[in-house]
């Protein structure tokens, strides 16, 4: 006992030095090249059944298949070290065969004598059969499970890194949980992807066991008789016996090593061992189990049939299913009283973790699309969204909410789309391995590529080779990458939408901050003077507007100099933009001293003040040729002011901005309309142009 435990110990001392695999190889090359004495054989071969059953036990007792991760050297070590023993037994049996059953050693010979009963023609039906059951059936089974999985475990790699990377942007799982779950998807393709190869390893050890058999009978046969001179029947029958015996002796291991390959590709990882989880399962539905009992009841009633047996088993499955029912029942009762559910499981009614929360902002992406958005796989589409959300929230003045990053198989391979709230608002084809070369209106020259349209701006585009670029910046077009085509596309977007993105936890948050500074006036304005929601009103108003928030004491003193005039959104929202209107300005034209700006003629003018006296809030009625000529004029100019690369800016009188606003954000999306009273008193205005009837 102690020699045995000395011995475990240095074998342990070794694995632990990074001598075990290097030790074990080498003795599987010793086994083939030099002769074995018989009793050494007996140990080697139990040795080799020891260490299947383990194998076989360890993968039924763990808990998912990377707790074993090195699962597939093992089955390498161990198919390794049955065909140096099949090497080694070849060569004793056919050396020392003639000798007698005994030649080859105990286990070999029991398995010859006892097992098949001395018969060799028992011994090779009982072969085959072993032999197609773990070929044909569980191996065949396993390789094509193993196949299975790595590919689909490897397709699904890029799609799970980028839930991972899509979760801690959205600050559900921290930094480390983030590595910790991309290592445990690394480890998981890696696991797979060498099962493949190892099933391959069983595959082809079940192979050469049939060989080997073959092999040894007629090797055998041949030396018994022309060497030995044993007659042909004598050296058939006793060569037979032993090859049969040693074929055994390795295809009973053989045959547990398929089992288990077979078991931990197709577990799926739970915190059971395979034992419970296939019992829990297996009995879960105490239906199935009762009408198994109603059938061998039926069975056994039959008139020739083994009544006994099948009477028997039907009781028992019968009892079992009354128990599971039974244990079934209780703890359904008491989840019910406590959840509100009937006895059969249907809901009473229905409660908020029923209904589903819509992402903000959602990006969908197709599989092709998947390398933009992993890191992993080079992509900085990530990288960048984070840097367009840290802009526009310093641009906006409110925390822009995370972008959830999602894969869709049912969109275009090449195909992405952005989604507010729930609704698409954007959807673009784009060219990975391409890059997109904008026409900003001013190019000289040709350029090969796939026409097409900018998803930002609609301009006209072209994606092009990533040889191309420097050719195509020489001609003018401005040339950008697909992460920064979709980032671009983003920002257009949450920039056009940034009015839908705030709500009241967003303009609260802005006046907790604000009360840090300035706690009297937060106090004085909500919700004494005005309650919250007209607050979050103006703001998205303002945003609307592309008016940033940036200046939210300015625009929260407007709202208390004016709370006690007006409660009307719109009003307090001009009132507002006065306040800002440093600011505006300031956004539209940089230092500059000088503003160049738009009018409107003064027989117009006056015809839009007119028309909106009496009747302010429903808008100016005017007839559609006249409507249609102003929309058309303005859209001129604004395309003049920004060939010009100056700021397209109508100037009109305060009752006309807001409802000149709405009118021409279609027409002239670039144009912004200002009032009179929003120009500061420091800056000088240059009229560039009129609009006229």
């Amino acid at each position: 006992m102690t020699s045995a435990s000395t011995v475990f110990n240095q074998l342990k001392l070794a694995g632990r030095r990074g001598f075990g695999a290097p030790l074990i190889v080498l003795l599987a090359l010793a086994m083939m090249m030099l002769p074995l004495p018989t009793f050494l054989l007996d140990m080697l071969f139990s040795f080799n059944i020891a260490l299947s059953l383990v194998i076989l036990l360890a993968v039924v007792y763990v808990m998912k298949p990377l707790d074993f991760a090195a699962f597939p050297t093992v089955v390498l070590m161990a198919t390794l070290l049955r065909l140096a023993l099949n090497v080694a037994s070849t060569r004793v049996v056919l050396i020392n065969g003639h000798s007698g059953h005994a030649a080859a050693g105990k286990v070999i010979e029991a398995f010859g004598q006892f097992v098949i009963g001395g018969n060799f023609a028992v011994g090779l039906v009982v072969f085959a059969i072993l032999t197609i059951v773990n070929f044909v059936v569980v191996t065949k089974g396993a390789t094509r499970v193993s196949e299975v999985t790595a590919r689909f475990t490897l397709d699904s790699m890029p799609g799970r890194q980028m839930a991972i990377d899509a979760d801690l942007n959205a600050g559900m799982i921290t930094q480390e949980q983030a590595r910790e779950r991309r290592q445990e998807v690394r480890e998981e393709a890696d696991f797979y992807g060498s099962m493949d190869g190892a099933s391959k390893f069983v595959r082809g050890d079940a192979t050469a066991g049939i060989l080997i058999l073959f092999i040894n009978i007629v090797g055998g046969f041949i030396i018994g008789v022309l060497q030995h001179g044993m007659p042909a029947g004598v050296a058939a029958r006793t060569y037979t016996l032993l090859t049969i015996g040693d074929g055994l002796v390795a295809q009973v291991p053989a045959l547990m090593l398929s089992i288990a390959t077979a078991i931990i590709v197709t577990r799926v990882s739970r915190s059971q061992d395979m034992g419970r989880q296939v019992v829990a399962q297996l009995f879960a539905q105490p239906k199935a189990l009762a009408v198994t009992a109603a059938v061998l009841v039926m069975m056994g009633l039959i008139p020739g049939m083994p009544n006994l047996a099948f009477l028997l088993l039907g009781g028992v499955c019968g009892a079992v299913a009354w128990t599971l029912a039974k244990r079934a029942r209780r703890p359904a009762e008491a989840v019910g009283a406590a959840t509100g559910t009937t006895a059969s499981g249907e809901p009473l009614e229905l409660g908020w973790e029923d209904v589903a929360p819509v992402d903000m902002i959602g990006l969908e992406v197709g599989y092709r699309l998947i390398p933009l958005v992993d890191r992993n796989q080079g992509g900085e589409l990530m990288g960048r969204i984070k840097a367009v959300r840290r802009k526009l929230s310093q641009d906006l003045g409110f925390l822009v909410p995370s972008v959830h990053i999602r894969d869709n198989l049912d969109l275009a391979p090449a195909g992405y789309r952005i989604s507010l709230l729930g609704v698409p608002v954007g959807a673009a084809d784009i060219h990975p391995e391409r890059l997109l070369a904008i026409n900003p209106g001013r190019v000289h020259g040709q350029l090969m590529g796939i026409a097409t349209k900018d998803p930002a701006f609609g301009l006209d585009a072209l994606w092009i080779e990533a040889g191309s670029r420097e050719h195509a910046q020489t001609l003018g077009y401005t040339v950008v990458d697909p992460g920064t085509v979709v980032a671009t596309h983003l920002s257009h977007i949450l920039q056009a939408h940034a009015h839908e993105l705030l709500g009241h936890e967003d303009v609260q948050k802005l006046l907790d901050r604000l009360a840090q500074s300035a706690p009297k006036l937060v106090e004085d304005l909500v919700p004494k003077r005005m309650p919250l929601g007209v607050v979050v009103k103006v703001m998205q108003n303002l945003l609307a507007e592309r008016v940033s928030l940036r200046n939210v004491r300015g625009i929260v003193e407007s709202l208390a100099e004016h709370a006690a005039q007006s409660q009307d959104p719109d009003a307090l929202t001009a009132a507002a933009r006065v306040a800002l209107g440093r600011q505006i300005v300031q956004d539209l034209s940089g230092l500059g001293s000088e503003l160049p700006v738009i009018t409107l003629a003064p027989d117009l003018e006056q015809i839009l003040l007119q028309s909106l006296q009496g009747v302010p809030s429903s808008g100016a009625a005017l007839e559609p040729g006249l409507a249609e000529r102003l929309q058309k004029s303005a859209a001129e100019a604004t395309r003049r002011q920004e060939l010009l690369g100056e700021p397209a800016v109508l100037l009109v009188p305060p009752p006309l901005r807001a409802w000149l606003a709405k009118f021409v954000q279609h027409a002239a999306a670039g144009l912004r309309v200002l009032a009179y009273t929003e120009i500061p008193d420091n800056r000088r205005v240059r009229l560039v142009s009129s609009l006229g009837r």
